[in-house]
C-alpha cells in the first residue's frame, strides 16, 4: 500500500469519525456530553504533563451557564415568545 493511499484512508476516516459526532451531538447530546466528560477527567489529573492537561481543558464540555445564549433549553423560555403552548390537530378526510 503506498503511502498516498494510506494518506487517503486516513483523511476519509478522520472525515467519517468527525460527521459520526456531530450526528451523536445532535441525536444524543447528553449522552455526547458525558463520553466526552468521560474522556477529558482522565487528562485533568494534577499528576498529568501541562500539554495534557490543556488538552483535558479543551475537551471538557461546557457547562450551562443559565444565559439563555448557552442553548441548555432546561428552563423552556429560550423558544419564541409568541409561539402557543398548545396546538390543536385536525384530520382531513382524504381527498377523492
Amino acid at each position: 500500500m503506498s503511502a498516498n493511499l494510506l494518506l487517503q484512508y486516513a483523511v476519509i476516516a478522520l472525515l467519517v469519525a468527525a460527521s459520526l459526532w456531530t450526528a451523536l451531538r445532535k441525536v444524543a447530546p447528553k449522552t455526547t456530553l458525558r463520553v466526552q466528560a468521560g474522556v477529558a477527567a482522565p487528562l485533568l489529573r494534577p499528576q498529568r504533563g501541562a500539554m495534557t492537561q490543556r488538552i483535558g481543558r479543551w475537551l471538557q464540555p461546557r457547562g450551562a451557564t443559565g444565559d439563555c445564549g448557552d442553548g441548555c433549553g432546561t428552563c423552556g423560555t429560550c423558544g419564541p415568545s409568541d409561539a402557543p403552548v398548545e396546538q390543536t390537530v385536525t384530520f382531513h378526510p382524504p381527498r377523492k
